[in-house]
């Protein structure tokens, strides 16, 4: 296998994302009384062994457009042609969507046919509270490769274009910047928990000099102001709101040593199982490396080969075929 930190994280991603799919919507309770510690079966959406979700279909289909450069139009017709003629899905049909992107997407499929392209840069001033899901967090993990080295401000502004196609509003553009900057600081050789320092400075920094509401950053008071490893599980919620997930995921990633126990930690919470192993196997990947996931797990997914190929491409694109995962 070859081992570059696109294919880590991507593989890490999907191989999370499908440990989550059968006990998607469990409560935590039931399973402390039987917890996820290898691949199921069926389960909550009746799909074989492996199965990713569109967790994973939204990031190849953010990736694969991005294999031919950024486009915000290209990236929207890949997200239509997913719901719509079932691209980048395990078994050729979506099983899986949230309300959300849903709607969105038939917003950006208006906008495609009437070639009115410059509205998809209008869309992140939609300001409705309530299109705050975890969807555009799921999948942004492909950014960071064309972001790096960026300034912060160019990265927000990608990033919200990106994150609007679906979650329009500033608050799922902060999380995923957050995420991203997280991320960045480990592509960029930190320890997971110097990371989470140095994003919590640089981010606490960037929202105060781009005069960010009080009332956003007050969103995000638990991971930048405090420290949110020290949170009790009780009080982490791992729903499907947007800073639930990014908490959540951060939480896992940093009470934990390797990429099974961070990805299980993140299933074993419950509720939006998949999406929080999405968020935490991409970034478990990316920093433990390939050889870190187990075999058989990676044995396990479906299309495997197809990641493999998407990894390589998008990997080949923006000169990260020699990148190696040194925790």
């Amino acid at each position: 296998m070859k081992n570059n930190c696109i294919t880590s994280t991507f593989i890490g991603l999907a191989v999370g994302d499908a440990l989550g799919v059968p006990v998607e919507f469990r409560s935590r309770e039931s399973l402390k009384l039987n917890p996820v510690v290898d691949m199921r079966s069926f389960g909550t959406h009746e799909q074989p062994k492996g199965t990713w979700s569109d967790d994973s279909s939204l990031t190849f289909c953010l990736a694969e457009s991005l294999c031919n450069g950024y486009d915000l139009k290209d990236i929207s017709i890949k997200f239509i042609q997913w719901m719509g003629e079932q691209i980048w899905t395990p078994h050729g049909y979506v099983f899986d969507i949230g309300i959300q992107t849903r709607k969105a997407i038939y917003q950006l499929i208006d906008i495609i046919n009437t070639k009115e392209y410059e509205d998809l840069k209008l869309l992140k001033y939609n300001d409705n509270e309530y299109t705050n899901g975890n969807g555009s967090l799921m999948r942004i993990i492909p950014l960071l490769f064309i972001l790096k080295g960026k300034s912060i401000l160019d990265q927000f502004e990608t990033i919200w274009h990106v994150s609007s196609l679906t979650h329009p509003h500033i608050r799922s553009a902060i999380g995923c910047l957050i995420y991203l900057n997280f991320a960045e600081h480990i592509l960029n050789g930190n320890s997971i928990k110097e990371a989470y320092v140095k994003m919590k400075t640089k981010i606490s920094k960037f929202l105060k000099d781009r005069k960010i509401s009080e009332y956003e950053r007050n969103h995000f008071s638990r991971i930048l102001d405090k420290n949110i490893k020290e949170l009790k599980e009780s009080s982490v919620n791992s729903g499907g709101y947007v800073v639930h997930t990014l908490e959540a995921s951060l939480w896992c990633l940093l009470n934990t040593n390797s990429y099974s126990e961070a990805v299980l930690k993140a299933v074993n919470l419950g509720d939006d199982t998949d999406t929080t192993a999405t968020v935490v196997g991409a970034i478990a990947g990316l920093y433990y490396g390939l050889n870190e996931i187990p075999k058989e797990w990676i044995e396990s997914l479906v299309k495997k080969e197809d990641i493999f190929y998407l990894s390589n491409r998008f990997a080949k694109k923006y000169g990260y075929e020699m990148c190696h995962n040194k925790p």
